[in-house]
């Protein structure tokens, strides 16, 4: 899990950030970035790709990431934005809040997915990315307990949506709702979604 960490120190870059996102898919919310710096060398082997652990080891990775890492940034684009840029350059925007939230500037970047960042900083994008880099997997975890955080607030607001267990994605119970109850200020109005009997529903801004 550390080998593009390694290949960038041994190019002699020093300060290596991985970034990741979570909330790309959901028809409500934002979409929140993450940044982890951790020390050269670090390991740790319980950290991975955020979608392969419970809850409760996010969470408790979650504090073992901000005790243990160099700096943590973290990036949040919320639903009218998104509709205003689409979702992949609302993306890029969060990831690029994140790095520029960092307490130390890092040298490097490594990211998850397939586009590079609008910044000048080196950067190798890496697909799969949260299952093969350290840095990455670490971003990802920060990025996903801290969008959770985030809907479970969402849900005490809108609690007819069921936020605290949908996370906004399109389960056929937030399709239901969103048929019986109309929208919310989180909705992204520019996504389409389909509920299990293939009804189309169709946000328009």
């Amino acid at each position: 899990m550390d080998t593009f960490e390694k290949i960038a120190y041994q190019e002699g870059y020093q300060l290596i950030a991985g970034i990741d996102e979570a909330g790309r898919g959901p028809l409500a919310g934002p979409v929140v970035a993450a940044a982890v710096i951790f020390p050269p060398d670090y390991v740790n082997a319980e950290i991975n790709d955020s979608k392969q652990l419970s809850a409760r080891k996010r969470e408790e990775l979650y504090e073992v990431i901000k005790s243990e890492s160099v700096a943590i940034g973290m990036g949040v684009v919320d639903a009218d934005i998104i509709d205003r840029l689409n979702i992949l350059r609302a993306t890029l925007q969060a990831m690029r809040e994140a790095v520029l939230e960092l307490s130390t500037s890092p040298d490097f970047l490594l990211i998850d997915g397939l586009h590079c960042i609008p910044l000048l900083t080196p950067q190798k994008p890496l697909i799969k990315g949260d299952a093969r880099s350290i840095s990455i997997a670490a971003a990802s975890i920060i990025a996903k307990v801290s969008r959770d955080r985030i809907m479970e607030i969402y849900h005490r607001q809108f609690p007819q949506y069921n936020f605290r267990q949908n996370k906004g994605y399109g389960t056929k119970e937030h399709c239901g709702a969103i048929k019986k109850f109309g929208i919310c200020k989180i909705h992204r109005k520019s996504f389409h979604i389909k509920n299990l009997n293939q009804t189309t529903l169709e946000f328009t801004i």
